[in-house]
């Protein structure tokens, strides 16, 4: 690990961790904390997804909308108006839109091979954005004055990536600018993120081979074919499966490439101070 141990993490002048966990569990929370004391560069990969790496897919595909109404077509084609995506780090919503849901398109529905295609888009994106972890650790302390880093990563890190694998390149580069840090839910925190998620239900990124598994289970269980499916059904039946599928991967990842922090220790972090104390005494633990 890039800190060996409590006194290293203390005693750093540049102070660098990476945080990933399911999306709820407080990683942008706790990242804008830092951001807003002043001292720590926030960097998100869901932000940098969504303006560097699938933005014009993004886009591109908020204009094919438009051209099927005939007035908006018109203006488009003149270069009358202009149409773009206004994503922060607090409104990633293009993005999820973007990758959308398989189904019936009457509503909302995209095909199963549309669909998979924007997953391996999106996968593809991760990965590069991820790995541009370093160069933008690098980017925050020589054109901002950023003393310490947090990357904030989106909750599908983990499908990404082989754990168990010394040899696995993306977790190697991260390791090797980043202290790894998994904020690690409770029973209640799960069961609490399944009931946020069935009122709400959106859209995410799965392993391809588990979200064909969990495709084909689906349309056996419903008896259904691909252009009857339910979209919100569909995302709400594979959530749970889901969160199930990342846990151990989750785990592999902090006991081999980090450290653990509990999410209801998180909750409790008031400031940079506090967030630090927690790392220290997790580094302790270790």
């Amino acid at each position: 690990m890039l800190y060996k141990s409590a006194k290293d993490w203390r005693n750093a002048a540049h102070k660098r961790v990476l945080l990933f966990a399911m999306s709820g569990l407080g990683k942008t929370h706790v990242s804008n904390m830092l951001r807003y004391s002043g001292e720590w560069f926030h960097y998100s990969i869901d932000y940098r997804i969504g303006t560097r790496y699938m933005g014009e897919y993004i886009v591109d595909n908020a204009k094919r909308e438009a051209m099927k109404n005939p007035f908006l077509r018109d203006l488009l084609r003149s270069d009358s108006i202009y149409i773009g995506s206004n994503i922060t780090f607090n409104n990633l919503s293009p993005v999820s839109t973007y990758l959308g849901k398989p189904g019936n398109p009457a509503r909302g529905g995209l095909s199963y091979g549309e669909y998979t295609n924007r997953q391996a888009q999106f996968r593809e994106a991760e990965i590069n954005a991820l790995m541009d972890t370093g160069y933008f650790i690098d980017r925050a302390q020589a054109l901002y004055g950023y003393p310490h880093f947090v990357c904030d990563t989106g909750g599908s890190i983990c499908e990404w990536v082989d754990a168990e694998n010394p040899n696995d390149p993306l977790l190697t580069a991260l390791s090797e600018k980043t202290l790894m840090v998994w904020i690690k839910g409770s029973e209640n925190h799960t069961a609490e993120l399944v009931r946020r998620f069935d009122r709400a239900p959106k859209p995410m990124a799965y392993q391809p081979a588990f979200l064909d598994a969990q495709w084909h289970a689906y349309l056996d269980a419903r008896g259904c074919s691909e252009a009857q499916v339910d979209p919100d059904d569909f995302i709400r039946y594979t959530y749970a499966s889901a969160l199930a599928h990342r846990q151990p991967r989750y785990e592999a990842m902090a006991r081999n490439w980090g450290i653990t922090v509990m999410a209801e220790d998180v909750a409790n972090v008031r400031d940079a101070n506090d967030f630090n104390d927690m790392i220290e005494a997790a580094l302790a633990a270790t």
